[in-house]
């Protein structure tokens, strides 16, 4: 079977190279409006996000999670940060996702919210990426403080998106053998 969503589905990268062009408001609003479609346990919807299209905050962003990787002990984590130019890839908008403290599936749910922003994105022709590393970040309350989230959310992720500066490679070949099945 095929159809719109499932190609969507497939053709969706995480893309690392991005256009400097901002990207149309209406573009924005149609991701964030894909965001808050997500479902979440009992309905309780416990998302907040904070859209950051200022590239010298970006920058800064970028820079203190750098530093902070370079601090750990993850000998990975170390080479990545010294090799990489931008945590964002350059992208001219970076949404932080956060949830509310209180609700334990805010993780899973805000989870939810960026996959439809990345698949929403994809639908529309702008690219994605998934940024774990903004974790590194949210450990400096000074950092937190200037996102200006609401009282008693924690940010969780980022996701840089942009307009894509080259063409992506078809997808990498997937694991077959991760499905079990009881009749």
């Amino acid at each position: 079977m095929e159809n719109e969503v499932l190609k969507v589905i497939k053709s969706r990268r995480s893309i690392r190279k991005y256009k400097a062009e901002q990207i149309k408001d209406v573009e924005l609003q149609t991701l964030l409006d894909a965001a808050i479609q997500a479902p979440s346990a009992n309905n309780i919807q416990p998302w907040h996000f904070t859209v950051i299209q200022n590239k010298e905050m970006i920058n800064e962003m970028s820079d203190k999670i750098k530093s902070e990787m370079i601090k750990s002990d993850n000998k990975q984590l170390v080479k990545m940060s010294k090799n990489m130019e931008s945590v964002f890839y350059q992208a001219p908008t970076i949404i932080i996702v956060s949830g509310k403290e209180s609700v334990q599936s805010a993780l899973v749910d805000c989870s939810a919210a960026i996959e439809n922003i990345l698949l929403a994105a994809e639908s529309i022709g702008l690219g994605t990426v998934w940024i774990g590393l903004a974790r590194f970040l949210f450990k400096l309350e000074k950092e937190v403080e200037k996102l200006n989230l609401p009282t008693n959310y924690q940010p969780f992720y980022a996701v840089a998106v942009g307009y894509k500066a080259s063409k992506i490679a078809g997808p990498s070949p997937r694991k077959e053998d991760v499905i079990n099945y009881i009749k």
